[in-house]
């Protein structure tokens, strides 16, 4: 059983930067699809980013030219490097990593940008 576990999160100022890291428990990590998904008080879940196996990456409108999604496969690590953060981002950021047919999901990390 994969187990992807999510870290990083926190309370931040408008404006600063957060790195969020999420750790996935598989000697085929590279094989995955990951992505970053977010979930706001009374909201649905929403995509935020995604990269392939191949290292091909997509972005919500809402985040891009301001989030960066990255992988270490050395590490079995996805990233999500987030700048210019707003009060709107503030959700719980769950990591999701996707073989095929099988989908397993983290626990989240909260966070929170207010002054």
């Amino acid at each position: 059983q994969v187990q992807v576990v999510e870290s990083g999160g926190g309370l931040v100022q408008p404006g600063g930067s957060l790195r969020l890291s999420c750790a996935a428990s598989t000697n085929i990590f590279s094989s995955y699809d990951m992505g970053w998904y977010r979930q706001a008080p009374g909201k649905q879940r929403e995509v935020v980013a995604h990269i392939t196996s191949g290292g091909n990456t997509v972005y919500a409108d809402s985040v891009q030219g301001r989030f960066t999604i990255s992988r270490d496969n050395a590490k079995n690590t996805v990233y999500l490097q987030m700048n210019s953060l707003k009060s709107e981002d503030t959700a719980v950021y769950y990591c999701r990593a996707a073989l095929g047919p099988l989908v397993r999901w983290g626990q989240g990390t909260q966070v929170t940008v207010s002054s």
